[in-house]
């Protein structure tokens, strides 16, 4: 059987693979420690859970709008206001399966074939997959580690052509946990505009920042960037709801309506329950993101601490979300590996310890590791790394 040629260039999440060979490891008894995870380690809190049971009682189980229900958009928008500063009315908003999805329905409402988008590497493992899958093609920049892996104005200048339809920003970022600035973003939405070219601004892991830093949203600059702005955020990384799938885009009507008539041939509607307990963890009064903010901080201090005795690592530290990125070039080199994949492989051989190679995001000199996972997890997966390493120098 002939399959499309839309898909033969695809490439398997490599934080996937990872995880499944991990898992596999763990089945036939091995300690595996994983720390490849991009989800949080804590169960969904339990006033959602009660949500998603008062929902099923009392008869939410019945397809939804496909842009979702009415409460939880409107929930969202408040949101946008309180958190932001931003104003948005229902109808630029669209409740998608994850946000994943809310990014794979942007693009497949963007794009026609031969369009570009600019993406900064390291970048997420789906972004480059999605537009390909819309018939578009990614161009990507590498952000320079000596820059806190933060592409430059003058960068995605250097990349626009007539062809460009779209440059995606995500901060917090995934996997190097580096926040843009308020003053770095105004320069690259400057030149976004200059060109007309739109904004997919990734801000899942907005609420996990441990510095003094504040999230700022591009779209919150200007009332010109807001409408040249699409935002993708979710709950999944906020509440720990992976697991739910819910996420949302917000943006200017001419995209949110086509993208909600897409989705009603696709996924019908985001599942009904997850929408009535996503809607809980957006009504909920005061922070219910800080303990586990607090847990995650500290965990970055340790493992960045770790990090720092063990031979031929070197890290920027980040300020959010929960990955490190250290470099491991000069410990590939000590050991005798020509790829980071096969330095990542052997150690998940030998001593069990899982991280993602830095193929998946488009660099070939750094691994991820998620400390989304606990304080004696992470103690011996560094002990497990420095051991490997010291066994295997040349």
């Amino acid at each position: 059987m002939e399959l499309a040629s839309r898909v033969k260039t695809l490439s398997p999440s490599s934080t996937l693979a990872i995880t499944a060979k991990a898992n596999e490891l763990k089945k036939q008894g091995h300690d595996v420690i994983g720390l490849g995870a991009g989800e949080p380690d804590f169960n969904t809190p339990e006033y959602i859970l009660n949500a998603a049971a008062n929902a099923m009682n009392h008869g939410y189980t019945k397809y939804t709008p496909s842009g979702g229900i009415p409460e939880l958009k409107q929930a969202i928008v408040n949101k946008f206001q309180t958190d932001n500063g931003l104003r948005y009315t229902a109808e630029e908003i669209i409740v998608t399966t994850g946000a994943k999805h809310a990014l794979y329905t942007l693009f497949q409402v963007l794009l026609d074939k031969g369009d570009e988008v600019i993406v900064p590497a390291p970048y997420w493992v789906s972004y480059p997959e999605q537009i390909k899958l819309a018939e578009g093609n990614p161009v990507i920049i590498s952000a320079k580690e000596q820059n806190s892996f933060k592409i430059t104005p003058e960068q995605i200048e250097k990349a626009i052509t007539p062809k460009t339809k779209a440059v995606i920003i995500n901060s917090p970022n995934n996997p190097t946990g580096m926040v843009y600035s308020k003053e770095e973003l105004r320069e690259i939405g400057d030149i976004c505009l200059r060109h007309d070219v739109l904004i997919v601004s990734d801000e899942i892991y907005e609420k996990l920042i441990y510095t003094n830093d504040s999230h700022v949203s591009i779209a919150e600059i200007s009332s010109s960037l807001k409408k040249q702005t699409v935002i993708i955020n979710g709950v999944s990384k906020s509440h720990a709801m992976t697991g739910w799938r819910i996420g949302y885009a917000a943006g200017p009507v001419e995209v949110i309506k086509p993208m909600t008539n897409l989705a009603s041939h696709s996924t019908s509607n985001p599942t009904s329950i997850a929408q009535h307990a996503a809607l809980a963890a957006y009504q909920t009064d005061g922070d219910p993101n800080a303990e586990m903010r607090q847990i995650f901080a500290e965990r970055l201090e340790l493992l960045y601490g770790l990090l720092q005795d063990i031979p031929g690592i070197s890290c920027v530290k980040p300020k959010g979300a929960f990955y490190l990125f250290p470099n491991v070039q000069e410990a590939m080199n000590m050991n005798g590996f020509e790829t980071v994949d096969d330095w990542v492989k052997a150690l998940l051989e030998e001593e069990k310890v899982a991280l993602v190679p830095g193929t998946g995001f488009g660099v070939h000199e750094n691994v991820r590791l998620s400390y989304a996972t606990s304080s004696d997890a992470l103690k011996e997966a560094s002990h497990r790394m420095n051991r490997f390493i010291n066994n295997h120098r040349s």
